[in-house]
């Protein structure tokens, strides 16, 4: 009842014709690439500087944060009395 229905003649072969591909291209040397003392040194002590101008904006931001909290809660006592 439900066995699947196939076909008398099944579908003939493809007639595709598989060609050769083309040699494969002669691959190119990589150039070397030398990396000197001054530009790895550049590089560390700019991720340095970065590093310190990022913790300064950090304690910049956090101490900004703390006197704000500090003023509001001054005035807040300020306006109560």
């Amino acid at each position: 009842m439900f066995l699947p229905k196939y076909p008398e003649n099944p579908t003939p072969p493809s007639t595709y014709v598989h060609a050769p591909a083309d040699p494969a291209p002669m691959r190119r040397a990589i150039p070397q690439v030398s990396v000197s003392t001054g530009a790895v040194a550049t590089v560390l002590v700019g991720g340095v500087v970065l590093t310190a101008l990022l913790a300064a904006v950090a304690v910049t931001a956090i101490s900004v944060a703390i006197a704000a909290v500090v003023l509001r809660s001054m005035l807040r006592d300020h306006h109560r009395r």
